[in-house]
């Protein structure tokens, strides 16, 4: 682990006129984030500068997403954005490289369709990131200062990007690093070049049976390499940090083994492999020490966790390590399955004050006919019987959850179903996806006289949303007058007149917002802060609250 002492601003060694300047966009989900913090990390480590301003980048990097349509369809715009930048007259950018989902899916296409790519680098070879931008490992990190950018990077793209469907919608961008001071996960600065990768590790059976079966198979996919990604960043592998400064994600496995045939996640990501144990808590650590005091566990799949190291409920034998270290306030986790949220793992929720009573479920349906086409398992009164085994454990428990629309088969009876599910369940936090048909995933090869009409889908989406509108109005409502722990973020994205935060029930990004109108004893508010407040107000998907200490 790194200690905070090596963190400390060295003499820099190389001249910073000859570093060159790298500009990053990242798009989709907090796990591509992740991704794009750890290739940052490696570049910075290795000589790199990194700026915010596309215009003054030698290097452009678009790390992508291609889960859905929606998702291809901007990070194609993006690349193309960028291109500009090698094109226009006087233009500065010398290369430019494209990483990520759509490498893995597209890799020749990219590059055969966008000559302006020099390269490309998928989702398991991040540490290719080097030579793709020229740079030579030098076994130690240069060090100049560097500060976190606010939100508002033009560089990094914030617009909505679809991402994987066992998650939720989202708006994700990382912020790049400027000139200042520094915030990052490096090694040593005296030690010497060492792997960013650790040994892989054992399959899950399930893993190694889905394979077996084709599970992973790309034979379908023209240039995709027939070698799964089996890349694990450590807590040794230089990672910058570009969330806003109290808080910061964790991936704790990457890949997924589930057979959803809705999803190409599994031939995208590889396998579901798990970080060691010792290497998260160290990671934790080391964020803990630069002032994180959130931390997110991510993964496709975090109930999977240690099951591919021998154990069992890793998970939640991994939040017990967590939620005793000195220094850390909020811990939370996202993307789990439904069934494998044990008795254990509530258990471990309700136990520490510190672990944000949030569980986040993606469901997908509730007719049981939709989900065995999808490959999921279960039925309304399996989930139900689920939620209010959470209630009870979990006192307070908040749950979100996702379903798709539209999926191949759904009818009109399956849907009224889902609706009268979602009556019952009185969910907190929902999201809807239309069914998006994706060339490699099993559902794309269903019967044509399956697909449901656009029109359709779309129609039933929006009557999902008004009817959890109905039920979020009431939920909130019940928040007045509570009196909640508050992490304040900063001025309101929809107003000057206001600022906004969340509390341990509003993860990051993806659910409403705490509006702040009142002060309190306070001249200002200091982002990245706790406060005390009270709830005053409620909307259908907010509420407005006024500082109290």
């Amino acid at each position: 682990m790194t200690s905070p002492a090596s963190l400390a601003i060295q003499p820099t060694e190389t001249p910073a006129a000859t570093r060159p300047k790298v500009g990053f966009v990242s798009l989709g989900c907090p796990k591509n984030l992740v991704d794009s913090e750890v290739m940052m990390g490696m570049l910075h480590h290795n000589g790199a500068q990194l700026t915010p301003e596309a215009e003054d980048a030698d290097i452009i990097v678009v790390n992508t997403c291609s889960f859905i349509d929606s998702a291809k369809q901007e990070s194609v715009n993006t690349i193309l954005e960028m291109a500009k930048h090698k094109l226009a007259a006087g233009g500065k950018a010398r290369r430019l490289i494209v990483a990520g989902c759509l490498v893995e899916r597209y890799r020749d296409e990219i590059q055969k369709n966008i000559p302006e790519v020099d390269a490309v680098v998928g989702t398991g070879e991040l540490e290719a990131i080097l030579a793709a931008a020229g740079l030579t490992p030098t076994g130690h990190a240069n060090n100049s200062p560097f500060n976190i950018l606010p939100q508002n990077s033009e560089l990094v793209s914030r617009a909505p990007s679809a991402v994987h469907q066992h998650s939720h919608p989202t708006e994700i961008g990382a912020q790049l690093i400027a000139e200042g001071s520094i915030e990052t996960e490096a090694e040593d600065a005296s030690s010497t070049a060492t792997p960013y990768t650790l040994s892989p590790t054992p399959s899950r059976p399930e893993g190694a049976a889905r394979e077996q079966s084709g599970r992973f198979s790309r034979e379908a996919w023209d240039g995709a390499v027939s070698t799964l990604p089996e890349y694990l960043y450590s807590d040794e592998t230089p990672r910058i940090l570009t969330t806003p400064r109290a808080s910061a994600y964790i991936k704790i496995a990457e890949g997924c083994d589930h057979p959803c045939t809705f999803c190409i996640i599994p031939q995208l990501r590889g396998k579901f492999r798990s970080r060691r144990m010792g290497s998260i808590v160290a990671e934790a650590q080391n964020l803990i020490a630069q002032g994180v005091r959130e931390i997110t566990l991510i993964g496709q799949d975090t109930t999977c966790y240690g099951e591919d190291l021998g154990l069992k409920d890793g998970l939640a034998q991994l939040l017990d390590a967590l939620a005793v270290l000195p220094g850390l306030r909020w811990l939370r986790f996202l993307y789990t399955y439904p069934n494998k949220v044990t008795t254990r793992l509530l258990e471990t929720m309700a136990k520490h004050d510190n672990i944000a009573k949030y569980l986040d479920v993606p469901l997908q349906h509730a007719s049981p006919a939709v989900l065995k086409i999808m490959k999921r398992g279960g039925n309304a009164q399996i989930f139900l019987d689920l939620i209010a085994k959470a209630r009870r454990i979990v006192p307070g428990i908040v749950i979100r959850t996702s379903f798709i629309v539209g999926f191949p088969g759904e009818t009109e009876a399956d849907f009224e179903l889902l609706c009268d599910f979602v009556r019952q369940a009185e969910i907190d936090w929902l999201g809807v996806f239309t069914y998006s048909d994706e060339e490699g995933a099993a559902a794309f090869e269903l019967a044509p006289e399956l697909r449901v009409p656009k029109r359709t889908i779309e129609a039933r989406r929006r009557k999902l949303m008004k009817l959890q509108q109905k039920i979020s109005t009431k939920s909130k409502a019940a928040w007045v007058g509570r009196e909640i722990d508050l992490l304040v973020e900063g001025p309101s994205e929809e107003t000057d007149l206001l600022w906004q935060g969340r509390t341990p029930l509003h993860a990051p990004e993806i659910d409403g917002k705490v509006l702040i109108n009142d002060f309190g004893p306070h001249e200002e508010l200091v982002p990245g802060t706790f406060y005390r407040a009270e709830i005053t107000e409620s909307h259908d998907y907010d509420v407005v609250a006024r500082i109290l200490e």
